[in-house]
């Protein structure tokens, strides 16, 4: 990946991580990938990959019938619980599949944070915007990463499997 782009993403991480905001999300439950998609005679599909921090992954597929949908839709649609704040650079999403377990703010100094993540064509790409801006077409994925604030740069999630 190019220095550039790791320092744009370690960049909005750092500028989001110091707002603060009011709590909204949605809660459903979540219990690995599922074998068809949500919305399934719709025309077409994204997909949400969730990597959490001790490995586990969990992907769900949408179907839509639009030229897109935005990354708010998709979560919702997909069933898997997140909870974000909303800052001056948009939603900052918290937490994404109860993990944490817990939280009092959504970037919290020094503490994990959730990458966010676009696959298209098989490349992976961190996001340079934030989760309310995102929208996804035919065929890819909104990856999610519980990554440590301390380490190497993050790494996307896995790749989906459709």
């Amino acid at each position: 990946m190019h220095k550039h782009v790791l320092w744009a993403g370690a960049t909005l991480a750092l500028l989001i991580a110091g707002c603060g905001g009011s709590q909204t999300g949605t809660s459903a439950s979540s219990s690995g990938a599922t074998a068809s998609c949500v919305n399934a005679t719709a025309a077409h599909r994204a997909y949400v990959v969730v990597e959490h921090q001790s490995g586990k992954a969990v992907q769900r597929c949408v179907g839509f019938d639009g030229a897109s949908v935005d990354a708010g839709t998709l979560m919702r649609q997909s069933k898997i619980e997140y909870q974000a704040q909303t800052t001056s650079f948009g939603l900052g999403v918290c937490q994404v599949d109860n993990e944490p377990a817990r939280f009092s703010e959504c970037f919290p100094q020094g503490r994990p944070y959730w990458s966010l993540w676009v696959e298209s064509g098989g490349s992976w790409t961190m996001s340079q915007v934030g989760f309310s801006q995102v929208k996804l077409q035919d065929h890819q994925a909104l990856g999610w990463h519980y990554v440590p604030t301390t380490g190497p740069s993050p790494s996307p999630p896995p790749a989906p499997t459709p």
